[in-house]
């Protein structure tokens, strides 16, 4: 391990998590990857070569299991950390009347408290290391509060608000902090939430795991505090920074036209 750069991927099963690891691990990178799907993990972890990968079943939610399994993964890599990726995150998808109140409260413990967790758990490693950064998945719902996501919308803005106030804090350690603004990507947390939001179907899903992974792969080496992708983000946030009494009309259309 001595030399290689190492980056810790949660929710690294499937989707964007799987795609990241696998663009890293070819490009050298020792890769932690951590998930509650052990059969996903373990398919992983045989393709990228158990030699280059650290694995592990684990649950965000659960602060002891995470520095159990960060601890471990550090025996690995010297006690450094190069790259945290905060990807691992639930959607439920549907008015917010009809979501269990089960579920809106473990959207919050899966996409805000684990995001925490897996921070307190990793800024020892990331001090020790030269040129650390935390990278996080947000999304294009952080711009608004977006209808039939509530919750998870809620979840993202939390996310953004997190990585703006903790890049500030961090840089006295040297470690960056940056997120990942994207719309729907074609995940299997997509196709499991259906079509339950009408966003869905105004927006559509244009973006692949694999273009995820390749902007995380640019997060590694550049300094922006938010990377969008896909020409929708940008033309959102654009719009919406000229002209902000926008955001609730254009919200509600793309949310709520057809109901």
């Amino acid at each position: 391990m001595k030399g290689r750069k190492n980056i810790f991927i949660t929710g690294a099963a499937s989707g964007i998590g799987r795609s990241t690891a696998l663009l890293f691990a070819a490009n050298g990178w020792y890769v932690g990857i951590v998930d509650m799907n052990t059969q996903g993990l373990g398919t992983l972890a045989v393709e990228i070569g158990k030699e280059n990968c650290f694995s592990r079943a684990m649950d965000v939610t659960d602060p002891k299991s995470y520095q159990k399994t960060v601890d471990a993964f550090s025996e690995r890599t010297n006690g450094t950390m190069d790259i945290l990726f905060n990807n691992a995150g639930i959607l439920r998808m549907g008015l917010n009347e009809t979501i269990d109140l089960e579920q809106q409260h473990l959207t919050v413990d899966v996409n805000v408290k684990g995001m925490l967790n897996g921070i307190h758990a990793s800024l020892p490693l990331l001090k020790r290391t030269t040129g650390s950064r935390i990278i996080s998945m947000c999304s294009t719902s952080s711009v608004y509060g977006m209808p039939e996501l509530a919750v998870y919308s809620a979840s993202k803005h939390a996310v953004g608000a997190l990585t703006e106030a903790l890049d500030l804090e961090f840089q006295q350690y040297g470690i960056r902090v940056c997120d990942i603004k994207a719309p729907y990507i074609a995940t299997p947390m997509v196709k499991e939430a259906g079509q339950l939001a009408h966003s869905v179907v105004s927006t559509g899903v244009n973006l692949k795991p694999e273009q995820i992974a390749a902007l995380v792969w640019k997060a590694a080496h550049g300094n922006k505090l938010h990377w969008k992708i896909h020409y929708l983000t940008h033309i959102i946030y654009f719009l919406f920074w000229v002209l902000p009494f926008l955001k609730r009309p254009v919200i509600r259309h793309l949310c709520l036209s057809k109901k």
